[in-house]
């Protein structure tokens, strides 16, 4: 069998079977096509993306960009899609803050004949399609487990995500405590989530102040890159490595060090390089009038799952992040 490459997928001269007419008519105006990814925040995931969508425009002849705000603020989203807007592009693609604020933003992008992709928030409204590169649920309860069985399974802890209107990050916990209820009844999950995960610094603060409130407090799961390095910096701070529990993932040549010391027990993630490639995958593919169907070979991620009433499609790329992987990882991403 031939190799099916990126590009050869693509353009129809592989894997033909694999993709559809669009069933509407294809919305790209302009040449070469021009794809703007918005991100959540700047911080040092979406840098990996932007170079996974800098790479993905250039191998694909098309115009491919990142937009970060500032701040985790919808609102800034908001504004960045309005521009978009008035600037005529032929994808917009958004890493949601809050994918209910949004949805009327992007409804009048998809009036205006843009076509609307998104990552981290499956059945999206007014989004043409999402993708992601992990099963949610099997994410949530990947990192559970792990942080059970480095809690011995009994103890106080919290929850972090990045912010409590993330989708994403809310469903992954979701589905980590409801595993936690269900098998490990001497566990206990104290307070509510924190929304501390897209910042070290406000993970770390976190993590001190529960520490000091909750002396007989155990552990924190945190979703979210950027918390469990705060929280791993805490840990070292006050000495308390294989004392106190830190899972959750990281960008492995961020957390390194973490890992290696056993402040952070235990990561999953999957690539954001590769996210950011798979955005402009799609936008192309989407923007000439061509549409996933279930069990496709995307380009890298292979056979992929298409959920035709949300518009979701779902690889599994997930990456075990350890003591004897995470040097190799960090090399990459």
């Amino acid at each position: 069998m031939p190799l099916i490459t990126r590009r050869t997928v693509l353009q129809g001269t592989a894997g033909v079977g694999a993709l559809t007419a669009f069933g509407l008519r294809a919305r790209a105006a302009n040449n070469p096509l021009q794809i703007a990814i918005i991100a959540k925040i700047r911080i040092s995931w979406f840098n990996d993306l932007e170079i996974g969508i800098k790479n993905a425009g250039k191998e694909l002849g098309v115009n491919a960009w990142m937009i970060a705000p500032t701040t985790d603020d919808a609102a800034q989203q908001v504004r960045a899609i309005e521009d978009l807007i008035a600037k005529k592009v032929d994808v917009i693609g958004v890493v949601p803050n809050d994918g209910h604020a949004l949805e009327p933003v992007l409804k009048r992008a998809k009036d205006a004949g843009i076509i609307v992709i998104t990552q981290e928030s499956p059945g999206q409204k007014n989004s043409d399609w999402d993708i992601e590169l992990i099963q949610n649920t099997g994410f949530g309860e990947a990192h559970m487990e792990a942080f059970a069985k480095a809690m011995n399974y009994e103890g106080k802890y919290l929850v972090y995500v990045g912010g409590l209107t993330v989708l994403l990050h809310n469903q992954w916990a979701d589905a980590a405590v409801e595993l936690q209820k269900k098998k490990y009844p001497k566990m206990q999950q104290i307070g509510d989530r924190f929304g501390v995960s897209n910042s070290v610094d406000d993970a770390y603060k976190t993590t001190v102040d529960q520490m000091r409130a909750n002396p007989d407090l155990k552990g924190v799961l945190a979703f979210g890159v950027e918390g469990p390095i705060g929280a791993a910096r805490a840990v070292e701070d006050r000495d308390l490595i294989g004392k106190f529990i830190v899972v959750g993932p990281i960008i492995p040549s961020e957390g390194a060090k973490y890992i290696k010391s056993g402040a952070i027990e235990a990561s999953y993630l999957w690539s954001p390089i590769l996210t950011g490639e798979a955005l402009v995958e799609l936008g192309k593919m989407l923007a000439e009038g061509k549409q996933p169907t279930d069990g496709m070979d995307f380009p890298r991620l292979g056979k992929v799952q298409v959920e035709m009433d949300t518009h979701t499609i779902r690889a599994n790329t997930l990456l075990d992040i350890n003591k004897g992987t995470v040097d190799e990882l960090a090399k990459q991403i």
